[in-house]
Parts: structure tokens; sequence; C-alpha cells
């Protein structure tokens, strides 16, 4: 039986599984591996306390995920279709190992957080 994402533990739980999905993914992979050339040790433990403070609102992060998808985008060109296809990802996710308020909420913050930066990064 699934339980509901209940603290930062889970969340790691749930940014492990996704990214090593996104590592070999056909359609946004290239992106983390081949062009931002994503240091994992790095940036796996940033997106911890990305979801944290979105879900539990603990103030543990402090970037700039808008910066760094611009730079992105400059690099090679982001569309609507990575955007959507990222969230389609983080959602199947989300539903393959948790369940309850604070899922469906992860998984609509990620919807809404998805197509502000899309709306802002797409020329």
């Amino acid at each position: 039986m699934k339980t509901d994402i209940r603290n930062k533990e889970d969340i790691a739980v749930l940014v492990d599984a996704f990214y090593l999905q996104v590592k070999t993914d056909s359609t946004i992979g290239y992106l983390f591996t081949e062009i931002a050339v994503v240091n994992w040790e790095k940036h796996l433990p940033i997106m911890y306390d990305f979801w944290d403070n979105i879900l539990f609102h603990t103030g543990n992060f402090d970037g700039n995920p808008m910066l760094k998808h611009r730079v992105l985008d400059q690099k090679s060109t982001l569309t609507e279709a990575h955007f959507k296809h990222w969230t389609k990802l983080w959602k199947k996710t989300v539903d393959d190992l948790f369940e309850g308020e604070k899922a469906d909420e992860i998984k609509s913050r990620a919807e809404n957080i998805s197509n502000w930066m899309m709306n802002k990064v797409i020329s």
C-alpha cells in the first residue's frame, strides 16, 4: 500500500526515482546528461531542498531555477514538449510511489511551476 509524502526522506525517494528515469529518457534525458551535464551528487540534494520547501514550506532552498533554465535554453532550445514531458514523467513517478493529499499537491505544484517556467523561458 502506498503512503502519502510525509517528509524530506520521502521527497528524496521521489526525486531519486524521477531522475533515474530522466537520465535515460529519450525526450529530455540529453538535456540533463549532454547539455547541462548535471553533477548529480550536487544537483539531487538541491532538488530535495527545493521540493521540501515547496511541499512543507521549510525555507531551506535558496536558488534561482529560472536562471538555470534560461541558461539551459540558450545552450539548447527548450520547447513546450520538453516541459510537458517533464511534467508527465514527474506525475507518473509520484503516482508510482505515493498517494494522498501531499502527493496530489506536489503534482499540482510541479505542473504550475513547469507551466510558469515554460511561459517565461520559451521566447
